[in-house]
């Protein structure tokens, strides 16, 4: 069987944040149940089907220029996690976050 699908032309998420955001206050509460869990297992909730660590890199880093006050990276469960990996992609989100904050305040 052979499907197709039309590529819908939507408007980018992450400028209708922007535009919605402007220069107010941003608090970001990253949860990694967002992410599928063959990226992040060690988790309460895993979700199949969602963003791959790729994608969450692209979205973080497509925040940069919001008037960040802080963040964090929530529903780490180590437990769950034996691998380890879980605890370092939460690390690396987080590395992320921080880097938003120190370009905000270098400018």
């Amino acid at each position: 069987m052979w499907c197709s699908s039309k590529s819908s032309k939507r408007a980018d998420p992450l400028l209708s944040l922007k535009k919605v955001v402007g220069d107010g206050p941003v608090y970001l509460s990253l949860d990694v149940d967002g992410l599928d869990p063959i990226f992040t297992p060690g988790t309460g909730t895993p979700e199949i089907g969602g963003l791959t660590t790729r994608e969450t890199l692209a979205l973080l880093r497509g925040l940069d220029g919001l008037n960040w006050i802080s963040g964090d990276v929530v529903e780490v469960s180590p437990p769950y996690d034996p691998s380890g990996n879980t605890a370092l992609v939460a690390a690396t989100l987080m590395y992320e976050i921080l880097c938003l904050f120190a370009k905000r305040f270098a400018r």
